[in-house]
């Protein structure tokens, strides 16, 4: 029996250091294939990564053929067009149907006194450094009069986190063919679902991990938030040159987390955090945000306040969710169009640029 036993103990053993050593192998071979013919298959840090698949399903709606929440988009611009780019994350892209997105009601809106195009190239996941590669990719042979950045205040500061097995380019190839199996070829978010506006999305557990997870950013005196903010901004500025250079106005919207906007909410995450409430400034980024952009001259507007204000009356955002609901896509795309109409719209008409 002992003999039996110790055999099989250096058979599993065997297998156990083959398996490593075929797996390192592997590894080698795929990076140096990989540093001679790139491939999708590997981490990068491009947003296509997070881009919905073309064409997909989207509730009652389907994704246009780049895998944008919106209609198909011509390139060319009509004359009197005011065309403007609409940039951000999941709260772009939106959690509700294409009909209550908070851009296509801008749209509509603006449209009742104006010839307006509002493209939408939102992609859940984006950060700031995102926003400009999407705009200098794709969005700028939109010939835009108006780039709009969604900057949303409790995630945009924060880094994506890597998934783990993004870091073995032979784990990433085993997930690439489990992927392929499944028959993927792009992100695909709602499908073909119903969509329940009172319907909470997450548990109370991964809702308030979530939330906790970004309160951080509202800590005063939170050492990382000065890298964190700068790491931010300096796309902004960026964009700010690219647009300044072209003709094309420049304007970012401060999206508030729900925390900053839900007083129940804050009392809840404070509490979860083991801290005091005098220890949190929830106003804190959008002041430094805005004071940044002031300084860059670049058009802003804050929905904190008016957010605030409004919850009071209503709930604006998914219940256990992060983004807006319909009323809250609803308010925003008034307060955008106002905004817009009352200090850009007034003495602007669309420019055909070169």
């Amino acid at each position: 029996m002992t003999g039996r036993f110790s055999n099989l103990l250096k058979l599993l053993l065997n297998i156990v250091v083959i398996s490593l050593i075929t797996f390192l192998l592997a590894e080698i071979v795929l990076r140096l294939c990989h540093r001679i013919y790139p491939s999708y298959i590997f981490y990068d840090n491009s947003y296509n990564r997070f881009r919905g698949r073309p064409l997909a399903d989207d509730y009652d709606f389907r994704l246009n053929s780049r895998g944008f929440k919106d209609v198909e988009r011509k390139q060319e611009k009509d004359p009197g067009v005011y065309r403007i780019l609409g940039l951000g994350d999941s709260f772009a892209f939106g959690v509700v149907p294409h009909k209550f997105n908070f851009m296509t009601l801008l749209e509509k809106q603006l449209n009742q006194c104006n010839k307006v195009e509002v493209i939408n190239m939102g992609i859940p996941w984006l950060d700031p450094e995102d926003f400009l590669s999407v705009m200098v990719h794709e969005g700028l042979e939109f010939n835009p009069d108006l780039v709009m950045v969604c900057f949303f205040i409790g995630r945009d500061f924060l880094p994506n986190e890597r998934s783990l097995y993004t870091y073995s380019h032979a784990a990433s190839f085993l997930k690439f063919l489990y992927d392929l199996h499944r028959g993927y070829e792009g992100q695909i978010y709602h499908g073909k679902s119903i969509y329940e506006d009172d319907k909470p999305t997450l548990t109370d557990e991964v809702f308030m991990h979530c939330e906790k997870g970004r309160s951080r950013i509202f800590v005063k005196n939170y050492e990382k938030f000065k890298s964190l903010f700068g790491g931010a901004v300096s796309p902004l500025r960026r964009m700010k040159d690219i647009c300044q250079a072209r003709g094309i106005d420049l304007m970012v919207v401060m999206i508030p987390d729900e925390m900053q906007v839900n007083a129940q909410l804050q009392t809840e995450v404070v509490t979860a955090t083991n801290r005091s409430a005098d220890q949190f400034d929830f106003d804190l980024p959008n002041r430094m945000l805005s004071h940044e952009l002031e300084n860059m001259k670049v058009k802003q507007l804050d929905l904190l306040e008016p957010f605030k204000q409004a919850s009071m009356r209503e709930r604006l955002y998914k219940l256990r969710d992060t983004h807006w609901n319909i009323p809250g896509n609803k308010l925003a795309a008034e307060l955008i169009g106002n905004y817009i109409g009352n200090t850009i719209l007034t003495n602007c008409q669309g420019r055909d640029r070169p």
